[in-house]
C-alpha cells in the first residue's frame, strides 16, 4: 500500500446479538458509534415474526441456545457481547438478567451487556428516581417491565402503551413520530425522565425532539445499550447529539 494513503484504525469491535426480524437496533447503534469502533451482528431467530411477542414467547426466545451466535461473534474477535433484545430478559426480572449476562461472559470470555440491564444503568447514570415508561409491548410484558425497573430501585409513575397488541413486524414498522407522540402521552409531572423500551422501536431519532418538548432526559433501549457498551469498553461517548442528554450532559438532572 502506498505510504500516502491514510486510514482510520478499527481498534474495537462490539458483537451484537439481534433478534432475526429486528432491523432498528443496528442502525441506532451505528448512530452512536465513535470512530474506531465497529459493530458485528449475529442474528437469533426461531420465533414467529407475525405473532404477538408476549411474555411466553420472550421467555422461550431468551432460553434458546446462544452457543452458535456467540461462536459466530467470537470468530469476528469481538471485544464485548451486547444482547440486543430488551424484553427477553425484562420479562424475568433483574436476577435472571444478571445471570444471563454472566452466562454470555462465561460462553465467550468477554464482558457482556444486556439491553434490560443497560436501561437501568442509563437511568441511574442520569440520576432519575422516578420515570414515565412507554413501549410497544403487550400489557403483561409492559407490566413485567415496570416491575423490573421497580425491583431495580426505579419508580415508574406512569405507564402507557399502544391501544392494540402489535406483532414483531408491526413494532418494527413504528416511526420516530410514533415514539415522539407516545412519549408526550406518557409524561407525568412526577417523572424525572422518559423511558422508551424495545430495541426494534425506532425511537432514538425522536430523542432530541422529545427532550426539547418536555425538558427532561429520554432513555431508549438502543441508546442505553450503546451507552453501556462504551462505558464497559472505557471509550469516549460525550458530545454525541443523537444520543440526547445521556450522551451530552455530565449529569442529565444536574
Amino acid at each position: 500500500m502506498p505510504d500516502h494513503i491514510h486510514y482510520a484504525p478499527r481498534s474495537t469491535r462490539i458483537g451484537l446479538i439481534v433478534p432475526s426480524s429486528n432491523t432498528n437496533v443496528e442502525p441506532d447503534c451505528l448512530m452512536l458509534c465513535p470512530t474506531g469502533v465497529t459493530i458485528h451482528s449475529a442474528r437469533s431467530g426461531g420465533y414467529d415474526v407475525n405473532a404477538i411477542p408476549d411474555s411466553t414467547q420472550m421467555r422461550k426466545f431468551v432460553r434458546q441456545s446462544l452457543d452458535q451466535s456467540c461462536k459466530d461473534l467470537m470468530d469476528a474477535r469481538v471485544d464485548l457481547i451486547a444482547y440486543g433484545c430488551t424484553s427477553a430478559t425484562l420479562a424475568d426480572g433483574p436476577a435472571f438478567d444478571t445471570a444471563f449476562c454472566a452466562k454470555l461472559t462465561k460462553i465467550t470470555g468477554r464482558p457482556a451487556v444486556t439491553t434490560a440491564g443497560a436501561l437501568v444503568e442509563a437511568i441511574q447514570h442520569i440520576g432519575a428516581k422516578q420515570v414515565a415508561f412507554t413501549s410497544p409491548y403487550v400489557r403483561k410484558l409492559s407490566a413485567e417491565s415496570v416491575k423490573f425497573l421497580s425491583d431495580s430501585g426505579i419508580n415508574v409513575v406512569n405507564e402507557i402503551g399502544f391501544e392494540r397488541e402489535l406483532s414483531s413486524l408491526e413494532q418494527n414498522a413504528l416511526t420516530p413520530q410514533d415514539a415522539y407522540e407516545m412519549a408526550l402521552k406518557a409524561d407525568h409531572s412526577d417523572a424525572q425522565a422518559i423511558v422508551i423500551s424495545c430495541t426494534d422501536y425506532r425511537a432514538l431519532e425522536a430523542v432530541p425532539a422529545i427532550e426539547k418538548a418536555l425538558g427532561k432526559p429520554v432513555i431508549t433501549s438502543n441508546q442505553a445499550l450503546m451507552f453501556a457498551c462504551l462505558t464497559r469498553l472505557n471509550l469516549p461517548y460525550r458530545d454525541m447529539a443523537a444520543g440526547g442528554r445521556l450522551f451530552t450532559a455530565t449529569k442529565a438532572l444536574a
